[in-house]
């Protein structure tokens, strides 16, 4: 039991690696104990998690049911973290610069490829019903394959009431039907013969 609380407990606090880079980041020079690394995760985390409380609360009262960006900020404010509210503007600008950035060089993919989107989604729905005709066309031969193994099965039944229908179906799918139709008329001239 105490392993699955401790394992939730973690579950809930950033990632290690993701303090340890943010540490070599800001102090490449000093060293810092394994204790301090607890400590500054331990902070970190429980920042996160009353800033995330704080906006959320700010939303709720907006009724709101998304956490915006504005509510993160006002949040700050709420706490008394004036101090880190440009920082923090700054950075989501950043953000949304690089946002679109990358829309655009998706859009940008697809311009290069100097066919129009309207002759693109045509060409594309000419491939899905090329695609619905081979489809049925595929259909429709084995359902005469198998109409004309069933007629063959029948007559070779008649022409040899002996032969288990069982060992005639079994030589069809090994490949022998190839012969049946030479020995089906063979069989039906010795027949007329006698």
């Amino acid at each position: 039991m105490a392993d699955s609380s401790s394992t939730q407990d973690e579950e809930l606090y950033l990632p290690r690696t993701v303090i340890n880079k943010l540490i070599k980041e800001m102090v490449p020079n000093i060293r810092v104990s394994t204790d301090a690394r607890d400590l500054i995760l331990n902070c970190c985390s429980e920042f996160i998690h009353l800033l995330a409380s704080e906006a959320s609360e700010i939303s709720e009262k907006q009724q709101k049911k998304v956490i915006s960006p504005e509510h993160v900020v006002d949040a700050l404010q709420t706490l008394g973290f004036h101090e880190y509210i440009d920082e923090v503007k700054q950075v989501y600008k950043e953000y949304k610069e690089q946002a679109i950035k990358h829309r655009q060089r998706g859009k940008s993919r697809l311009d290069r490829l100097g066919v129009p989107e309207e002759e693109l989604l045509r060409q594309q729905q000419q491939l899905f019903e090329q695609a619905r005709l081979e489809n049925e066309l595929h259909e429709q031969q084995q359902a005469l394959l198998e109409s004309q193994m069933g007629t063959t099965s029948a007559a070779i039944q008649q022409l040899n009431p002996s032969q288990e229908l069982s060992s005639t179906q079994d030589s069809m799918q090994t490949g022998e039907i190839s012969l049946l139709p030479q020995t089906l008329s063979l069989s039906h001239d010795k027949q007329h013969n006698v």
